[in-house]
């Protein structure tokens, strides 16, 4: 029993000590590893967000508007004189169109020669005018046969009409009818006829007109007017190969601006203080020269009408170097011997 070894009691106690103070030590190491590991995904985290802060800064001073220099500004100067000059080009070019010194083709109807035109007139008229038009053809109006060898001289004559609002339907038809017989209309297809649209009646009738025949010029008659043919058509042999010819009685007079008065403008206002007309060609008869046709044609999308066709006429004729041309001749509700009009 002497040679085993034997644990003594301070021994027992020191061993039981050191077990309990390595516990705690643990422990602590345990919440150390935890705090390195929770700063350590902070600082990655904000490591992060620093870089997709630097990324947003740096696009945004990307996008930031640059500071234009001396060249830049001049440049854009440049381009705003470049396109200056193209619009006055683009205005040049419309004006050139409407007097007709480009070259193109004007498709030619049936009826027309080869040969330039004297006149294409063109007569108003509506679907209730049937006895009216008979009265034309057996007046001063050429019909059948007598009618083409006035085309031959260079004359053109049309009963001018649009169509009914409701496409195809008899009143259509009855036009139709009665120009296979008489050969004597210019029906205009994109023009819906009606009392309230008389004033876009003659801007289709100038520019229809202007593309079927090629002629000096163009004449719009009312259906209440009864022509001496060989007096106008002297006037016009007159006037040929004169550009820029606005012909007809010139007139003013007081705008109405009494609603349900018979000639009320709508748009009286415009016409300034003094509520007057400006200078224009009386409706019943109007002449325009070919290139002033043309103009219409060129411009008819963008020409204003107001309420009355001759009104509309003269406005547009103010916007171009138009010559007027006051002829007595043309008052047809003058008492003058020698005019070539009157009313019927």
């Amino acid at each position: 029993m002497e040679g085993l070894p034997t644990t003594t009691k301070t021994e027992r106690r020191s061993r039981s000590k050191n077990l309990h103070t390595s516990k705690p030590s643990l422990v602590m190491a345990f919440f150390s590893c935890v705090a390195w590991l929770y700063v350590a995904g902070r600082l990655w985290q904000d490591a992060e967000n620093r870089k997709l802060l630097a990324n947003l800064l740096k696009r945004n001073i990307e996008q930031k508007p640059k500071i234009l220099t001396i060249e830049d500004k001049l440049m854009v100067l440049g381009c705003k004189d470049l396109e200056r000059r193209i619009v006055e080009v683009e205005m040049d070019l419309t004006l050139a169109k409407s007097q007709g010194y480009l070259k193109h083709q004007l498709p030619q109807s049936e009826s027309s020669s080869q040969r330039k035109l004297l006149a294409v007139i063109g007569v108003y008229t509506g679907f209730g005018s049937y006895l009216k038009r008979n009265t034309f053809r057996g007046s001063w109006m050429p019909r059948g046969g007598a009618l083409k060898k006035l085309e031959e001289r260079g004359v053109v004559i049309r009963f001018v009409i649009g169509r009914s609002a409701n496409r195809g339907d008899s009143l259509d038809r009855h036009i139709d009818e009665e120009n296979s017989k008489t050969k004597d209309f210019f029906i205009l297809e994109g023009h819906e006829e009606a009392q309230e649209e008389l004033p876009k009646k003659i801007k289709f009738f100038f520019s229809t007109a202007v593309q079927n025949w090629d002629a000096e010029f163009y004449i719009k008659v009312d259906d209440n007017i009864d022509v001496d043919l060989e007096g106008l058509i002297g006037l016009l042999e007159h006037r040929r190969r004169q550009d820029s010819a606005y012909i007809g009685c010139m007139k003013s007079g007081e705008v109405l601006s009494e609603e349900g008065k018979l000639w009320y403008e709508p748009e009286w206002w415009k016409f300034g203080d003094e509520k007057s007309y400006f200078r224009h060609a009386s409706g019943s008869l109007i002449i325009l020269s070919k290139n002033l046709a043309h103009y219409i044609n060129t411009n008819s999308a963008s020409l204003k009408t107001y309420a009355h066709d001759d009104i509309s006429v003269g406005s547009w004729m103010m916007g171009v170097q138009a010559i007027y041309i006051d002829d007595n001749r043309l008052c047809c509700s003058s008492i003058r011997q020698d005019k070539v009009c009157s009313v019927a």
